[in-house]
């Protein structure tokens, strides 16, 4: 959501919305899937994965439309489909600021589990990973110097109630310090954080809900 304005996908293309309610607009009309949609911060543009060229990859497009931009080429992995319980490759996760998108790939990784956080430039420089060893859902502290994250992404899978060892947590990676603090530290599922203001909010399974 931007302001009064909601992007979503709906078979497997972008629409916007009034949070009011309203008639949706497409704003895409390709044949291959699009799906997390992001508006930047400023809502001028929305990032996206999208499925056009085989890969999964992040595109940009205005948020009144038009045609969307490639922002990165990766080489095919095995486990890239739209339904896999891992999820499709390169998840658009956010936005550090209006010229930097941050996504999740698992272009460099040996296990489907494992994810890692990169950014790339609006521009369509090389994306830069950053500084820790994997990670899924995230959100930057409003100073840009903290980043919310979770370290697992498997939200195409049904795993509430789940207790096990791959349970996530919320973490917060300081990058003045480069230090990682886990601000959770339960044995229920904490995912999807959002940073407001002094706060972060998330959602989780605990006390039985």
């Amino acid at each position: 959501i931007f302001r009064k304005q909601i992007v979503f996908s709906y078979a497997g293309d972008l629409y916007t919305v009034s949070n009011m309610g309203g008639i949706a607009r497409k704003i895409t009309s390709h044949p291959g899937y699009e799906m997390f949609a992001r508006f930047s911060p400023d809502g001028s543009h929305i990032a996206f994965t999208g499925q056009y060229d085989g890969n999964r990859e992040v595109y940009l497009i205005p948020a009144v439309g038009g045609s969307p931009r490639r922002l990165t080429y990766t080489a095919s992995i095995s486990r890239d489909n739209v339904s896999d319980r891992m999820g499709p490759n390169n998840i658009v996760m956010g936005w550090k600021d209006n010229e930097n998108v941050i996504f999740r790939s698992r272009k460099n990784s040996f296990s489907s589990f494992n994810g890692e956080l990169y950014l790339v430039s609006t521009k369509g420089d090389l994306p830069q990973q950053l500084p820790f060893s994997r990670g899924g859902f995230c959100c930057y502290s409003p100073d840009r110097k903290k980043l919310a994250y979770n370290r697992i992404f498997r939200e195409f899978r049904t795993w509430k109630r789940y207790r096990g060892g791959m349970a996530d947590d919320i973490w917060v990676y300081n990058f003045i310090t480069n230090k990682t603090v886990n601000i959770t530290n339960n044995k229920a599922q904490d995912i999807i954080p959002m940073w407001y203001k002094k706060k972060i909010y998330f959602l989780s399974d605990r006390n039985k809900v």
